[in-house]
C-alpha cells in the first residue's frame, strides 16, 4: 500500500517542478534578475517546495537550459515517427530556432549562473548533436539528405541562428536561413 501513497506525492512533486520550470523560463527570459520568490509565487508553490527543487538561482537556470535542450532533442524522434525524414529534419530545425531564441532570452541568466568563480559549467549541447545526427542519418538512409553531412557540419551551418536578436522579428529570418540550409542538405534539384 505505501507505494500507492508515494505515487501521488511523486507526481505532485513532478508537476510542481515542471510549473516552476515553465514560469522560470518566461520570467528569466524577461529579466535575468527576476526574484526567485516571484517565480515561486507565480508557479503556485511555497518557498520550501521551490528551494527543495532548486537550492539556488544557478541550479534553476541550468535546469531550464537542460530541460529545454532535452525537449528539443526528444522532439526529433517524435517528428521522425510522424513525418518523412527530410520534413522531420526541417520541422526540427524550427524547434531548434525557437530553442535558440529562448536561450538568447536566457543568455544573461545563463552567463550569470556559469561565470561565477567556482560555479557550475554550462551543459554541453550533446543531446542536440545526437538528435541532429539521428535526423541526418534517417534522411541519408531514405535518400533525401546528401550523404556525408555530420551533426557537426549541421550545427556549423545553422550557427547564424544564434546571431538573431530575439527582440526583433526573428522568425522570418530564421525560416529563410533554415530553408537555405535545408536546400543545401537535400539531394536532387533545389526546392525538390
Amino acid at each position: 500500500m505505501p507505494q500507492q501513497q508515494d505515487s501521488p506525492r511523486r507526481s505532485d512533486a513532478q508537476r510542481n517542478r515542471e510549473r516552476i520550470l515553465d514560469v522560470a523560463l518566461v520570467e528569466l527570459s524577461r529579466c535575468a534578475d527576476a526574484p526567485l520568490s516571484m517565480i515561486a509565487k507565480k508557479a503556485g508553490v511555497g518557498q520550501g517546495t521551490f528551494y527543495r527543487n532548486f537550492p539556488n538561482r544557478e541550479s534553476l537556470v541550468l535546469e531550464i537550459y537542460r530541460h529545454e535542450m532535452q525537449q528539443v532533442a526528444a522532439s526529433a524522434t517524435q517528428l521522425l515517427e510522424t513525418r518523412p525524414p527530410d520534413r522531420a529534419l526541417r520541422a526540427w530545425m524550427d524547434r531548434l530556432a525557437e530553442f535558440a531564441m529562448t536561450k538568447a532570452g536566457l543568455a544573461d541568466a545563463i552567463r550569470q549562473a556559469t561565470c561565477t568563480p567556482g560555479g557550475p559549467e554550462k551543459p554541453p549541447p550533446t543531446p542536440l548533436m545526437r538528435a541532429a545526427g539521428l535526423l541526418l542519418r534517417a534522411g541519408q538512409d531514405a535518400g533525401t539528405i546528401r550523404p556525408g553531412f555530420t551533426a557537426d557540419d549541421f550545427i556549423l551551418a545553422i550557427a547564424g541562428l544564434w546571431q538573431l536578436d530575439p527582440r526583433d522579428d526573428w522568425e522570418p529570418r530564421a525560416a529563410r536561413l533554415l530553408d537555405l540550409v535545408m536546400a543545401g542538405l537535400r539531394t536532387g534539384p533545389a526546392g525538390a
